[in-house]
């Protein structure tokens, strides 16, 4: 992991991202929780800023703060880094659940796997969270150019292949159309999708927005084989931000990834 988290620091001191948003003092997140002890992984688009800054934008420090930055670790460039000081970003990533982590967010998403057998917390954790790119981003992702998006997933798309190529992750959970797509178009993948009724989300005056599971199994990302087929598991509502996402929602989604996932296992 020590080089793969080099290559990405060298990404950023070398100006490669700064026309990307890429908050330049915040180090990568190569994962959110041991991955090495994870059977499940959730997939995201990128961490947001709010794992570095408060909600007046100013940089978590002392007991709040998640990750490292180059204040904390005493830097002025990231090519100044020592082995122990690559380490420390590494520990942060591995025991992200162990500290402060976002609970706001990912209390609500491991709900919905914990009936799998598997969890972000604990001494005894085989759930961790890994995102398509790497890198916390000023701007919300949503809110980047579409060029910004392309340049970010075609420079970082192989840490994700890196990083699951050498786990023993068996299931990927995907929270949301817009990560369903991006793994869909980077996985040269066409997931099967299912329309599930019991997820629609009313509107007023409509039908309502539908809700769709989609599954399939991957095998290389960016071009790099995985070495084995990875289970992938997906909904199209983004559980923490689409509207209208209610308890029964939230219930059939968590019922339909249990038994999902069980099969899997056994």
């Amino acid at each position: 992991m020590r080089d793969l988290l080099r290559d990405l620091l060298k990404k950023i001191d070398d100006g490669t991202l700064s026309e990307t948003s890429v908050i330049p003092w915040a180090q990568p997140v190569l994962s959110f929780g041991d991955i090495k002890n994870s059977k499940v992984a959730t997939l995201g688009l990128n961490p947001s800023n709010r794992e570095f800054v408060s909600a007046s934008g100013t940089e978590l420090v002392g007991q709040d703060r998640r990750f490292q930055t180059l204040d904390s670790l005493g830097l002025t460039r990231w090519s100044e880094a020592k082995d122990s000081q690559i380490d420390l970003m590494i520990d942060a990533c591995t025991n992200y659940f162990r500290g402060n982590p976002y609970d706001a967010w990912f209390r609500a998403l491991e709900t919905l796997f914990s009936g799998a057998g598997a969890s972000y917390y604990g001494m005894f954790s085989s759930a961790c969270h890994l995102d398509l790119v790497p890198f916390a981003t000023e701007t919300k992702w949503g809110e980047l150019s579409t060029k910004n998006k392309m340049q970010l997933m075609e420079m970082t798309g192989d840490v994700l292949a890196h990083l699951i190529r050498n786990s023993n992750i068996e299931v990927l959970i995907l929270n949301g159309k817009s990560v369903i797509e991006s793994l869909q178009e980077a996985s040269n993948t066409t997931l099967n999708k299912q329309v599930m009724p019991s997820w629609s989300l009313p509107r007023k005056g409509s039908l309502g927005v539908k809700g769709v599971s989609y599954t399939g199994e991957i095998s290389a990302i960016s071009g790099i084989q995985l070495n084995r087929k990875v289970s992938i598991l997906g909904f199209n509502h983004n559980i923490q931000s689409s509207f209208g996402v209610t308890t029964k929602v939230k219930t059939g989604i968590k019922d339909w990834i249990t038994q999902s996932a069980n099969e899997v296992f056994c």
